[in-house]
């Protein structure tokens, strides 16, 4: 079990009134989209195509800077669009899966309060 799925657990053992749950925020995505090097890597390519740049390909230092980093672009049904990351302290802790887990538990804790926002909105109008 993962920690979101815990903290969801936990969190229902005491609920006593509405709350959202784990499965409503992941009821809500519409798209999943995992980055990790190759994607991100893909990414620089366009590089010399932005504003300001002189057409050479990213420093050194920033494209070894990339390698571990995990991003986790979540679309929401209604369309609103949460990014999470994840990067570790040292490059050579660095797991592609773990990343990625931990990239989509970022956007999904993200989600958690926007979703408890909507939900005591309506809440406050019964």
């Amino acid at each position: 079990m993962g920690s979101l799925e815990q903290t969801d657990r936990e969190a229902a053992m005491h609920a006593v009134a509405p709350r959202v749950t784990l499965a409503d925020i992941e009821g809500a995505i519409a798209t999943r989209f995992d980055l990790g090097q190759a994607e991100i890597f893909t990414a620089l390519g366009a590089w010399s195509t932005n504003e300001g740049r002189d057409g050479s390909p990213p420093p050194f230092e920033i494209v070894e800077a990339l390698k571990p980093l995990s991003i986790c672009i979540l679309v929401m049904r209604n369309g609103f669009v949460v990014i999470g990351k994840s990067a570790p302290a040292s490059p050579a802790n660095f797991n592609a899966e773990l990343g990625r887990k931990f990239a989509y538990e970022d956007a999904i804790r993200q989600l958690w309060p926007l979703m408890g926002f909507s939900l005591r909105d309506r809440l406050a109008s019964r």
